[in-house]
């Protein structure tokens, strides 16, 4: 059955619009955390992957990494083995870390790669051990009281820091064609794993690689002002003020300094981005209005 005449007009506007992004975007690294909402049902997933495919093949190299925290959570519950959060970091002992790799490294990482796969993409999973491609140190907190002279040191285990990107490794996968699909896993100086904040990873992994873009999918439409509106076209400065007054705070506080610390050191934008809205990504970077917030360097 042929389409309508107003359906034939609107997708025509569609690849109109699209065009001049398209060919702005041609070769360059577009680096995306997928992660949380945006895996929730297979609508969403298959659209992802479409997403990330239809990229590759219009010239772009799109870098994922990926997170897994309710998935890591729910195989703790059924192994018996307790949760604890500090600071919103998840404790991570000898055993919980061994999860850790095998929900990541293994299950998550592997399902994502043959999601890409089968809808014509050329994926690589890998973790940030995998040529040592993430370099890391472990994280300590530290909390300040008045009761005491100095402050707390909190051993949090085998949480770690992004120390240095081994981008060599990246670079020769996207030379070849492929897409990365990178697990948030780390290596220490004598082979020890850490698990490490996918944001943060997807942060250092486009700055090392001089990214584009930078993606966070997340469960909202993006940064909101005081009135509910979502907020775009904003930069480092303005970001601080809306810190400073409350307008942004709580859970979304690392993600958007993750965002900030990306455009600072080279990475031309960060998009915190609806993961819940089917082609979000897509709607991000081939559209006029896009679906969430874009953060960008500002005038020198």
């Amino acid at each position: 059955m042929p389409i309508s005449e107003p359906q034939a007009a609107n997708f025509a506007k569609v690849l109109i619009e699209a065009l001049p992004y398209i060919r702005k975007f041609h070769g360059s690294t577009i680096v995306v955390k997928y992660g949380g909402n945006a895996m929730i049902t297979d609508e969403l997933t298959q659209t992802f992957a479409r997403d990330i495919v239809l990229m590759k093949l219009v010239g772009m190299n799109p870098v994922v990494v990926h997170g897994g925290g309710p998935q890591i959570g729910e195989l703790l519950e059924k192994l018996g083995i307790p949760t604890r959060f500090v600071d919103g970091m998840r404790v991570t002992d000898a055993a919980t870390m061994d999860v850790v790799e095998m929900v990541l490294g293994g299950l998550v990482n592997q399902d994502i790669v043959s999601l890409i796969n089968r809808v014509g993409g050329r994926a690589v999973g890998i973790t940030g051990k995998d040529g040592q491609l993430i370099q890391a140190r472990k994280l300590t907190i530290q909390r300040e009281s008045p009761e005491l002279k100095a402050p707390e040191i909190i051993d949090i285990g085998h949480v770690g820091e992004v120390q240095h990107v081994n981008r060599a490794v990246l670079d020769t996968l996207i030379a070849s064609g492929f897409i990365p699909v990178i697990a948030p896993i780390g290596v220490g100086e004598n082979g020890e794993s850490y698990n490490i904040n996918a944001d943060i990873v997807a942060g250092k992994i486009a700055e090392h690689l001089g990214a584009e873009k930078l993606m966070l999918l997340t469960n909202t439409a993006g940064l909101m002002d005081k009135s509910g509106r979502t907020l775009t076209g904003l930069t480092p400065r303005e970001v601080d003020a809306l810190v400073a007054d409350g307008t942004i705070s709580g859970g979304m506080l690392p993600k958007v300094r993750c965002a900030v610390e990306a455009v600072q050191t080279g990475v031309r934008s960060a998009h915190i981005i609806d993961g819940r809205i089917q082609h979000a990504v897509l709607l991000e970077v081939f559209t006029d209005t896009g679906v969430g917030t874009l953060l960008h360097r500002g005038a020198a």
